[in-house]
């Protein structure tokens, strides 16, 4: 069966630096999984909060499922995301330090069940920014010139 992704937050890996990853399930209604194989699903200014010991995601928009009547979902509410007790506490004792948070990165189906990759991540300062976006274009410009003298 395998992996399908749905969605990708492409803008969190150029602004945070990201330093450890876990597979997270997520509490969804139907309509919501119906909407997520349509891939009607966006990640952008999406990020994990904790409350009650519990690990939800936050600002994630799954739109509504067109042919779901009176049962149809909120486009963004909170949902659950499920990991092991001693994840959740290792996660939470590493975002009580200041400048790191919990933000995530890809939705995917995995075995028919859909998955959350969340992050533990450091914000990146404006200067990091712009040194990543230097060393991309230099290696970009050393992969032209390569293909260009074959």
């Amino acid at each position: 069966m395998g992996i399908k992704i749905i969605s990708e937050n492409r803008k969190a890996r150029h602004d945070y630096h990201i330093l450890d990853t876990w597979e997270a399930g997520l509490q969804l209604m139907g309509s919501e999984v119906k909407a997520l194989r349509l891939g009607m699903c966006q990640l952008k200014d999406s990020y994990v909060d904790f409350h009650n010991g519990e690990l939800f995601v936050i600002n994630v928009h799954i739109s509504e499922y067109k042919s779901s009547s009176y049962n149809n979902h909120v486009p963004e509410r909170r949902r659950k995301l499920l990991l092991n007790r001693k994840e959740i506490e290792k996660l939470y004792a590493q975002i009580r330090e200041k400048g790191f948070t919990c933000i995530p990165l890809k939705m995917y189906f995995k075995e028919g069940w859909a998955k959350l990759e969340i992050a533990l991540a450091k914000g990146k300062k404006e200067f990091d920014k712009r040194e990543a976006i230097k060393k991309r274009d230099v290696k970009k410009e050393l992969a032209q010139r390569t293909r260009k003298s074959r």
